[in-house]
């Protein structure tokens, strides 16, 4: 068995890295404000033209043109972590609308949306969840109506990601009142900036407003073209499982770059000028990690390799949301022990450690576990569409 890549591939290796090495120093800030999005801008852009972001989508829809290639994306992954780098933007526009709109947009959506959201010139946020509508997502009350050619929408959304920082939204509202909760629905999108829309912050466990904030978005009378809907009008919920399957994909990213900060850690944290590396126990509790990133490489490419196929992940890309959000949250828990005393510092304290990133990252991947679907939502999911179980029964009513 021969598991060496080959020539070509290690040669478009050294072209990645070498791009690396040229502009390692063009990557931006982490933020989406002021200058640090100029230069967000300009840095995707520069991915883009050299091939390592939207390299698959068409140079029509602004992007590289490339044909699908898995091993030209596991190279690409490689050199960024090593690096220390994110390839492209992990976010919900790039991740999470724009293959839907590849799928299920029209023309004039993929030529208007595709290319700016790739290139971080229209960050985007998702409506989905409401106060009485998280789990089950399909009974949303979030209303829209018709008044000539426009929609008016009525409603509320909550854990909204970045949308007081989001240009745009993608949100499930309901167009036909009278049909049963998983017909009439639509998929929309709305400006932000739109009259009627307010958004106000969620404070979360972690303190934070910052970048990666969650908000409750308010809707009053909000008008919008109905040629705004993706897909067809009232089947929204088949457009709205396509975006929700790229966000479980999404899920499975970078484990590996995480745990690479982990090691790199390890050896600068010392335990009476021993690195914590050297310690059996936490270098074994490092090796089960490691097993277990690797294992979820390889499981995205499987999922890739049935996506480039055009062939159902089946019950493997049901499982990526449950083991990626724990295995994040484990491989933070590893480094605040690490870290000892240190590892509870945050908020600018003298000696907290790389700007308090283990400790974000640890509350921000024990809210994945739960939002988004919980954990124990997602074994059900599992159970009931991917192995074919009985549903659980619903208690008995008088």
């Amino acid at each position: 068995m021969d598991l060496e890549y080959g020539e070509r591939y290690e040669a478009f290796r050294r072209e990645v890295r070498t791009f690396l090495d040229e502009h390692k120093q063009d990557a931006p800030p982490a933020g989406l404000s002021g200058g640090a999005r100029k230069q967000l801008i300009r840095w995707l852009g520069l991915q883009i033209e050299h091939g390592v972001w939207a390299r698959t989508i068409p140079q029509e829809y602004g992007g590289y043109g490339a044909e699908p290639d898995l091993l030209e994306t596991v190279i690409m992954d490689e050199e960024f972590n090593r690096a220390g780098l994110q390839r492209g933007m992990n976010a919900q526009g790039p991740s999470m609308l724009v293959p839907t709109l590849l799928e299920h947009g029209t023309e004039e959506q993929k030529q208007r949306w595709v290319g700016p959201t790739m290139r971080g010139e229209v960050i985007w946020c998702q409506g989905y969840s409401e106060p009485g509508s998280g789990s089950d997502l399909a009974s949303l009350q979030t209303s829209a109506h018709e008044d000539g050619d426009d929609f008016v929408i009525n409603g509320q959304k909550i854990w909204t990601s970045t949308a007081d920082k989001a240009d745009m939204i993608f949100v499930l509202v309901r167009t036909e009142p009278d049909a049963k909760k998983h017909v009439g629905i639509s998929y929309v999108l709305l400006p932000m900036n739109t009259p009627g829309i307010e958004i106000q912050p969620l404070r979360t466990m972690s303190g934070d407003l910052g970048d990666n904030s969650f908000n409750q978005v308010f809707f009053t009378d909000v008008r919008t073209p109905q040629t705004n809907i993706v897909g067809k009008r009232g089947e929204g919920w088949k457009i709205a499982n396509t975006t929700l399957k790229h966000e479980r994909n999404t899920l499975n990213s970078n484990a590996e770059g995480t745990l690479l900060r982990l090691i790199k850690l390890m050896k600068q944290e010392t335990v009476n000028g021993v690195p914590a590396i050297a310690s059996p126990v936490y270098r074994d509790r490092l090796m089960r990690l490691q097993g277990r990133v690797l294992a979820m490489k390889y499981h995205g490419m499987r999922i890739l390799t049935s996506s480039l196929k055009r062939e159902s992940a089946g019950v493997a890309g049901l499982i990526v949301k449950l083991q990626n959000c724990q295995l994040h949250f484990d491989i933070s828990a590893l480094a605040i022990d690490v870290m000892g005393e240190l590892g509870v510092l945050y908020d600018h304290t003298k000696y907290e450690r790389d700007e308090a990133y283990w400790q974000t990252h640890s509350i921000f991947s024990l809210g994945l576990i739960i939002g988004g679907g919980t954990a124990q939502i997602q074994k059900n999911i599992i159970a009931e569409r991917g192995l074919g179980l009985p549903r659980e029964p619903k208690p008995a009513t008088r």
